[in-house]
């Protein structure tokens, strides 16, 4: 069944870099490449950010290397809009502590989309049912 996808900055790098995946999540990032498979603007910040940090190196700026995942992929950048923002401050159950992933559940509740994710605390809270996720 295909799903439409909402990639974790975890799974963007991991896909751009070829990094192991499952099966199931290689899959579904092939369906969704054909449906919808979209990214966080905020993952552009993140990809920043670790760019900054030394933990992302990249032979082009983080920008040039964000662009390209995008275009590469044909990924949507969803914008976070009041509603998300707002909407991430009351999300039900025990929500993960980081602002950024509660940004990226938030989104993917407003979207209706699918995390593709290994952030244990965002599998959880999907197990728990208050978000669709699908580890990578």
């Amino acid at each position: 069944m295909a799903r439409d996808l909402l990639l974790d900055t975890c799974a963007i790098i991991w896909l751009a870099q070829g990094a192991p995946m499952t099966s199931d999540a290689l899959h579904a990032v092939a369906e969704a490449a054909e449906t919808g498979l979209s990214v966080s603007v905020f993952s552009a910040w993140e990809i920043g950010m670790l760019a900054a940090r030394g933990k992302l190196s990249t032979s082009v700026t983080p920008l040039k290397w964000f662009d390209s995942f995008v275009e590469m992929s044909g990924a949507a950048v969803i914008d976070a809009t009041p509603p998300i923002l707002i909407g991430s401050s009351f999300l039900p159950g025990e929500p993960h502590g980081d602002p950024m992933d509660r940004i990226l559940i938030a989104t993917a509740r407003d979207r209706a989309l699918t995390i593709l994710t290994r952030d244990r605390a965002i599998l959880s809270y999907a197990a728990a049912g208050h978000v669709s996720a699908l580890a990578c």
